[in-house]
């Protein structure tokens, strides 16, 4: 399972997107400037391996928003967590390819 403590802290998350994997998943957390309500919400990705965001169909990603802030990040590792477990066989076909 992942750690909260491999992640990258907010002030990082404000210039930087942090993406990384753990065993067939690829994942993406990024500050997300929502234009129609003008908030900042943390913007949590993932996919399968082995193509990078850019180039993996959109159909292919789940996402989850939430709080820009620490508790948000530690939201964020949980649900990729919580959908590794949920989703284990789409992830090992993914190491398989």
């Amino acid at each position: 399972m992942l750690e909260l403590k491999d992640f990258m802290p907010v002030n990082f998350l404000k210039k930087e997107k942090f993406t990384g994997s753990f065993k067939g998943l690829r994942f993406r957390m990024e500050k997300l400037e929502k234009e129609d309500t003008e908030e900042t919400v943390l913007l949590v990705s993932i996919w399968p391996e082995p193509y990078s965001y850019d180039f993996t169909p959109q159909e292919e990603k789940e996402q989850f928003e939430t709080t820009f802030d620490a508790d948000g990040i530690a939201k964020g590792v949980d649900w990729i967590n919580e959908r590794f477990e949920t989703e284990s066989p789409r992830w090992k076909e993914a190491l398989r390819r």
